[in-house]
């Protein structure tokens, strides 16, 4: 498995995965219009400017020369998103991606991470030592989704 930071090149396989990952690994935990609300269509645009804002460091990971997962961090601990491919599910490349969170959270000092989880990525999150703070409902254009405030304290060698 091979981890890289995104470029903007990347923006359309990352569209691609996010809705194929949400209508594949969540279809078990949300209803189809909870699905449709949250995946959307895939929108290079967006995933383009998220990459290239310089706000965050947004990995992928990469596993035969194709997009397996990644995930998106921000400087103050937030683990803001983390999704798999389909294909890939149950591959260790959530656990590589999330090892990926904690090098970079100890190169900058942080002594917490925390995430939203949906109801599907909580088991996940869970294994690699993260609590859930409270559950919470999120409005989508106007239709609720749930998911878990979560954290995990850090030890200060990472």
């Amino acid at each position: 498995m091979r981890l890289r930071l995104a470029v903007a090149e990347d923006a359309g396989s990352v569209a691609q995965l996010f809705c194929d990952a949400i209508r594949a690994l969540s279809a078990a935990d949300y209803s189809s219009e909870q699905i449709d609300v949250w995946a959307g269509a895939p929108d290079a645009t967006r995933w383009r400017d998220r990459i290239a804002d310089g706000q965050r460091e947004f990995w992928l990971a990469e596993l035969d020369e194709t997009l397996a997962g990644f995930c998106d961090f921000e400087p103050d601990g937030h683990v803001d998103m983390l999704y798999v491919s389909p294909g890939h599910a149950r591959q260790g490349v959530a656990t590589a991606l999330l090892c990926q969170i904690h090098e970079s959270a100890a190169r900058i000092g942080l002594t917490r991470l925390y995430t939203e989880a949906s109801i599907t990525a909580r088991p996940v999150f869970e294994r690699h030592g993260f609590q859930v703070l409270e559950p919470q409902d999120v409005r989508r254009r106007g239709t609720l989704l749930r998911n878990y405030k979560m954290e995990k304290t850090l030890q200060p060698d990472g």
